[in-house]
């Protein structure tokens, strides 16, 4: 099976935009929190979360294949069928069946949501900012009109509160602040 570091360098080869690879690292880090918290296996989860987007920069023109290309990128990759399933979840290319398909299809948008609300304080710092702060922000329609709140509040089907979600994805993503540049 495909190992972390090897994941990490095809992140690194096929992944060009800095924020992106970033995105990739954030949702890693959050799906293997929440992994964590449901007693699932962290390792698989969090490969799912950060080979999410691996194909993003072949198709941000074609959506239509966003999700299908990394599936073919990854054809030699050992990976399980769980991983690679969750990957075409989170883009909607399968219906949402596991807890971890249900699992990265909310935290992909939560991870981009929670680095602009750390982006519009003074420090920009994901220490800055807090669960209430991420709650306040996730009633303003327009603040990252771009993170889905429908992807985010489907949290709920994997049994969590909003506030929790948003609690659980905060902590995970300081763990990586230094790689994440907030």
């Amino acid at each position: 099976m495909l190992r972390r570091d090897e994941a990490y360098e095809l992140v690194k080869k096929h992944v060009k935009t800095k924020n992106l690879v970033k995105h990739c690292l954030a949702v890693e880090v959050v799906m293997r929190a929440l992994a964590r918290r449901f007693g699932e296996d962290e390792e698989l989860w969090g490969l799912a979360g950060l080979l999410h987007d691996l194909d993003y920069d072949y198709t941000k023109d074609d959506p239509e294949n966003h999700g299908l290309k990394t599936i073919e990128l990854l054809k030699d990759s050992d990976l399980p069928k769980s991983v690679l399933d969750a990957i075409l979840a989170h883009c909607e290319k399968k219906e949402l069946n596991t807890k971890m398909e249900k699992a990265i299809y909310a935290a992909d948008p939560v991870t981009g949501f929670i680095v602009a609300a750390a982006l519009i304080t003074p420090e920009k710092s994901l220490s800055v900012i807090d669960t209430d702060f991420l709650e306040r922000r996730f009633k303003e329609k327009l603040f990252a009109k771009g993170a889905s709140r429908e992807q985010m509040k489907s949290c709920e089907e994997l049994g969590l509160s909003l506030e929790e979600f948003l609690s659980i994805s905060l902590d995970a993503m300081r763990t990586i602040s230094k790689d994440l540049g907030l």
